[in-house]
Formats: C-alpha cells, sequence, structure tokens
C-alpha cells in the first residue's frame, strides 16, 4: 500500500455516513490522518451505519495506517466550526486538507423529517423559507466559513488542499429539488472564486459532482431505477460512494497538484455538456 498523505491531516465535514464516511476511509487508507465530523455525536446512527461519531472514527482507523478522530457541530455556526477546526488542529497540528461534504437537501426540521429530511414544495416558488435558508445554508453557508476558517493558515505555509463537494444538480435547472441545485451552483462558483483567490498561493481548490451514488440516504428518498443498481458492466448506472471518494482522494496527491477551479463531474457521463 502506498501512503502519499502520510504526515498530512484532512479534516472531512459530513462524514458521519454516506459519501463522507467513505471519502474518511479512503484518506486514511492513503496514509492521512483524518477528522471525521457529523452534526452530533450520535449522527451516525441517522440512517443506520453506526453509532456515535467516536465509534465511526474507531472502525475507520483500522482501514489504513492513518490515526483518526471525531469531532462534531453545526457547519452553519461559525462559533462551532471554529471550536471543530481548533479541536483537529490541538490533535494533529495543522489541517492540510479540508473537505466540505456536509450538505444535501434537507429541510429545517433535519432528517428526521419526511423523507430523510428533503422539503416538502422543493421548486422556485413554494418552497417554505425556514427550509429554503436551511438548504442554502447547509450546503453554501457552511462551505464558505469552513474555508475562511482553513484557508488563512494554508496561505501562510503555501500549501493546501481544499475540496468541496457539489452535485450535477447543479449545473442544469429542474422543477423539483430546485433550492438544492441552486445551492450546489452557487457552491460550485464559490469554489471557482476561492481557485482564484488562492491560486497565488499554490493551493489549489476543486470541486466533486457527484451523480446519483448509491447511499443509505440515498436509496430511501428517491425513486430507484433498480435496472441502475448494477455495479459494473455499464455507464448507464447509479454510481459508488468508492468512485466519489476516489476521485478526492486523487485530488488530495501530488497527482492532482495542478488541478485547480474545476467541477469535476463524476457521474458516467450522464452530462457532457460544459458547466
Amino acid at each position: 500500500m502506498t501512503t502519499p498523505l502520510s504526515g498530512q491531516t484532512a479534516w472531512i465535514t459530513g462524514s458521519s455516513r454516506g459519501l463522507g464516511r467513505v471519502m474518511a476511509e479512503e484518506l486514511v487508507r492513503l496514509g492521512g490522518n483524518v477528522a471525521l465530523h457529523g452534526t452530533r455525536p450520535d449522527s451516525p446512527s441517522t440512517f443506520g451505519e453506526g453509532e456515535t461519531m467516536q465509534q465511526l472514527a474507531e472502525d475507520v482507523a483500522e482501514v489504513g495506517p492513518g490515526q483518526t478522530m471525531a469531532c462534531w457541530g453545526d457547519v452553519t455556526s461559525e462559533d462551532d466550526v471554529r471550536r471543530n477546526a481548533d479541536e483537529v488542529r490541538s490533535r494533529f497540528g495543522q489541517i492540510d486538507i479540508l473537505v466540505c461534504c456536509a450538505g444535501g437537501d434537507i429541510g429545517a426540521g433535519g432528517t428526521g423529517v419526511g423523507k430523510g429530511g428533503r422539503p416538502e414544495n422543493d421548486d422556485c416558488l413554494n418552497i417554505t423559507l425556514e427550509d429554503l435558508q436551511s438548504v442554502m445554508d447547509r450546503n453554501l453557508l457552511g462551505s464558505i466559513l469552513c474555508c475562511r476558517e482553513v484557508a488563512p493558515a494554508m496561505v501562510e505555509r503555501q500549501a493546501g488542499r481544499i475540496i468541496t463537494i457539489g452535485s450535477i444538480a447543479g449545473c442544469s435547472g429542474r422543477t423539483y429539488g430546485a433550492i438544492y441545485s441552486v445551492a450546489k451552483a452557487a457552491l460550485h462558483e464559490y469554489t471557482r472564486c476561492l481557485a482564484d483567490q488562492l491560486r497565488p498561493a499554490n493551493i489549489p481548490v476543486n470541486c466533486v459532482a457527484p451523480g446519483g451514488t448509491v447511499t443509505e440516504r440515498f436509496l430511501r428518498i428517491n425513486p430507484v431505477e433498480d435496472e441502475k443498481l448494477v455495479e459494473a458492466g455499464t455507464l448507464e448506472r447509479y454510481g459508488r460512494p468508492e468512485e466519489i471518494s476516489s476521485v478526492v482522494g486523487f485530488l488530495c496527491t501530488e497527482g492532482g497538484r495542478f488541478i485547480s477551479g474545476q467541477v469535476i463531474r463524476v457521474d458516467g457521463g450522464g452530462q457532457t455538456f460544459p458547466c
């Protein structure tokens, strides 16, 4: 096993389950130290993917040579973001890689409401103000706050990597799920702007935009096309978390050192138009 991230520390927000958890496993396999993050101490239990953040960190540590730790807090709270970042720095010294994975089309009621928290009437005209604010904050504001907290030290060192997690939903218009699309489109553009700002400081900033990917929440909240659940042999299928995390891992290594300002769609070619 090669360990290109040995000695480096990654903070992955929204890594208590689903895509974020698999990203954490990938970076630990690559030798990195990883801080796993959830909203609550028991966030992994939301969709039955674990029990506590601490247990999750211990489980992830078993897949590779990197060390892990657990933290939790609200990424839309500046105080919580600063506290979590300080906890990571206290344990590992500095944050070399930031992956902003926290997000989702989750309304003000949280994941316990409706279909995994997806807002009712989620279109351009009828979504409630509270749900609109929640979706925008979870996907855009949270990422901005984490970048604002972590990037300045990277600038001082003239080194670091930042990856945001967008979505192909942010690359085209749609009626249902419109505000989630708006939030991800805004995150895509924030990523490009941040990449431009941090380019003189030698810090690549990119966005990974998954298509439909098989996670527990995805299966619960979406009408699933069974023929797309196959794992190989065709690109006309749903993605798997490992296919997203491998791109994140690549961007964190030396292979991704000259890639910045990009929104990389990982959707099997489902979208082939310029974005």
